[in-house]
């Protein structure tokens, strides 16, 4: 019996670390232009009862730090998109949006989002349009995709 019992285990251990591999080997790639015309545009946008994501973004010196945008601009320089795609891309784990920062942290508690975020609730619920935007890019929408 102790002999079948290391096989199993060992068989075990093989299955979940070829699983744990072969997830990470099927992540999908962020799409910088996907990113560009969906993503960046959400960081621009007012909500009701909040600031834009940028108002603060720009400002600050934690890992999300968004670009500042030239006197007058409605949108970043390509590269300063490059530079926000860069930082941002830092905040997701592609193909699982449910453990990325950036879509955790601005959703409401109640909706599975972190306790705090000092900009308060951006996001009440996963149903948002704009956090599905943001989803979809970390599922790896592309503009070519038929994804949101």
């Amino acid at each position: 019996m102790p002999g079948r019992a290391r096989v199993v285990v060992a068989v075990l251990a093989t299955v979940t670390l070829s699983s744990s591999i072969g997830a990470a080997l099927t992540a999908p790639a962020l799409d910088y232009e996907y990113f560009k015309s969906r993503v960046e545009p959400v960081f621009l946008t007012k909500r009701p009862d909040h600031a834009r994501c940028y108002v603060c973004h720009v400002e600050s010196n934690n890992a999300f730090h968004l670009e500042r945008l030239a006197p007058g601009a409605n949108g970043w320089t390509e590269e300063q998109s490059r530079k926000n795609f860069e930082t941002v891309s830092q905040l997701v784990n592609p193909g699982d949006a449910a453990t990325s920062r950036l879509l955790l942290h601005p959703l409401a508690p109640e909706s599975g989002g972190d306790v705090f975020h000092s900009g308060g609730r951006q996001f009440p619920t996963k149903r948002d349009p704009a956090w599905r935007t943001l989803a979809a890019w970390v599922n790896g929408a592309t503009l070519a995709s038929k994804k949101p």
